[in-house]
């Protein structure tokens, strides 16, 4: 076999749809943010992301930085190891209880990201009980996905946010086999919230545990920043709790929160986690330093709400379609990967604006979209940039009635 050919002729494929992604050169700069600068082979220009994850700029807060660099200075760069062999520092476990605290559970455990949280707890849980059914949302993301697959355990997939398909299909599975439903609160592409209480009232009524993936909701919703389940006064309800630290949290690494005895079997057991360096203390610290400031400050999240709604209106206004939804998550649908990337390239190119186009396999096809994340760090002239931006192409392009 031409194995270079084969890898070409499939990349000349991803070309042809529109969908080949390229990766943007960028550079943040300390208290900038949302602003960074862009390196071209033409040189340096300064944008505006408007599709981070880092959805309070806790990446840039003073507390985060200062925190890691204290514990740069007292513990040097990486933990030295895997956390079963010297990789434990004091930051790890300070943290983790700091998550237990935050989801009100026993116990937390930290993975390296939340892809391998999901794919680590979930894999584990799915393949270790004997004859276990897994419940699993049709929108999902891609690592629940793949732990469940990798569980090679017997799996169901529900309709999207469907308690009736959920309990139907509960309903007719076998009713001594153990059952886990898997799902999240907040939809990372529509923006959608799950209904969590009557997803866990059709569990409980079938003695299902349920699997609750917060990553964007985290820092976001709730008194204390525990996401929407907390934010519903539902997390005593929820047998796992699933985060990251690296979207709200502005940090990196993802966790569980559960029982003692749930995560010390996850500990256990998950190769996922057994085998892999643990976190630098230095991203621990911060983690920690962001966590403890979010549970007690609601001003970045009345911030950050306030200019969601500027945002939506401005849109409105100017009549660009969005999904409307009841989270931070603003998508403005396309349908065509070719023409969602050739906004986006003019946006970047000739207006300094950042925004990634998500195409598939990330979203269906003809569902192709922007998906922009407003922060409390996007000034009024910054909307009002992007959405007269967004107007003159959608006026040139002629995209307007067909997405409409």
């Amino acid at each position: 076999m031409n194995f270079e050919h084969f890898f070409r002729s499939e990349l000349d494929g991803l070309h042809a749809e529109g969908r080949y992604r390229v990766f943007a050169d960028l550079e943040r700069q300390r208290g900038a943010f949302p602003k960074a600068r862009r390196h071209t082979a033409d040189g340096v220009k300064d944008v505006t992301v408007w599709c981070s994850n880092d959805y309070l700029g806790m990446g840039q807060h003073p507390k985060v930085i200062d925190a890691m660099k204290q514990a740069i200075d007292h513990c040097g760069a990486g933990a030295g190891g895997t956390r079963n062999i010297s990789g434990t520092t004091h930051y790890h476990v300070l943290l983790e209880q700091e998550l237990a605290d935050l989801h009100g559970k026993e116990s937390a455990l930290l993975f390296t990201s939340g892809y391998v949280s999901n794919w680590a707890a979930l894999g584990t849980l799915c393949s270790r009980i004997p004859g276990i059914i897994v419940f699993s949302d049709a929108g999902n993301h891609a690592s629940m996905i793949e732990g469940i697959r990798h569980a090679k355990c017997e799996r169901v997939i529900f309709k999207h946010n469907s308690v009736a398909d959920l309990e139907a299909k509960l309903a007719a599975a076998d009713p001594a086999a153990p059952k886990l439903v898997a799902f999240e609160s907040v939809y990372s592409m529509d923006g959608d919230i799950a209904p969590i209480k009557e997803i866990c009232d059709v569990a409980e009524r079938y003695g299902a545990m349920t699997y609750l993936d917060e990553v964007h909701a985290v820092g976001m919703y709730g008194p204390r920043g525990g996401g929407i389940a907390e934010r519903e006064g539902l997390m005593h309800r929820l047998t796992v709790i699933e985060g990251t630290l690296g979207k709200a949290f502005g940090v990196m690494g993802g966790y569980i929160a559960a029982s003692a005895a749930l995560c010390d079997y996850i500990r256990s057991f998950a190769s996922g986690f057994i085998f892999t360096t643990a976190l630098p203390p230095a991203l621990a610290a911060g983690a920690l330093a962001s966590i403890r400031h979010l549970k007690e400050s609601q001003v970045e999240r009345f911030a950050h709400q306030e200019r969601v709604r500027r945002l939506r209106s401005a849109l409105d206004r100017n009549g660009i379609p969005h999904l409307p939804n009841p989270s931070h998550i603003v998508p403005v649908i396309v349908g065509d990967a070719a023409k969602c990337k050739w906004i986006s390239d003019l946006l970047l190119d000739n207006c300094d604006i950042y925004v990634q186009p998500i195409n598939y396999p990330t979203v269906p096809k003809k569902t192709e979209r922007l998906r922009i994340t407003p922060t409390p760090l996007h000034s009024d002239h910054d909307i009002d940039h992007l959405v007269g931006a967004l107007h003159q192409l959608w006026s040139r392009c002629a995209l307007a009635r067909a997405v409409a």
